[in-house]
């Protein structure tokens, strides 16, 4: 697997909350991660109180766990749980939950690493937070691989 592929293979939804975020004053593109951080969704009941069944995303200081699943459609659900008190954290979960949800296991592969990257934050935030959201990003990338080898 080469990184040969088009340098916008975005799907549609990140391209859409890229897009939002470029579209704002540096100044306020903390305000809407800040927004992102209260949409997270909960985690389904056959998860939760089950860390063990989650992947504790080590680049993020906050104890940050996502999940992914490949559902028998070949739809790809992603969850996560990160602290209320860490709400940059929390809001690039929540950015990757809401943009990956619903995509093909191909078009969740192609979405390029550099994406939290891209979304113009990089001045707002710590290299910290964005290493954080590519390792979430990354990772996320490999369990979905490994669900579909198994």
């Amino acid at each position: 697997m080469g990184d040969d592929n088009l340098p916008d293979t975005l799907p549609e939804t990140l391209a859409e909350i890229r897009e939002d975020f470029l579209g704002l004053p540096e100044s306020e593109r903390l305000q809407l991660l800040l927004e992102f951080s209260n949409e997270l969704p909960a985690v389904p009941e056959k998860y939760d109180g089950h860390p063990e069944l989650a992947e504790r995303v080590a680049e993020c200081q906050s104890p940050v766990y996502i999940i992914l699943d490949v559902d028998d459609d070949g739809r790809v659900a992603m969850h996560a749980t990160a602290p209320r008190e860490a709400p940059t954290t929390r809001g690039f979960a929540s950015i990757l939950v809401q943009g990956i949800t619903g995509l093909t296991p191909d078009e969740m592969l192609a979405i390029p690493d550099d994406f939290p990257q891209s979304i113009g934050l990089t001045r707002a935030v710590s290299p910290l937070r964005i290493a954080g959201m590519t390792g979430m990003l990354i990772r996320a990338k490999r369990q979905v691989r490994a669900r579909l080898a198994a």
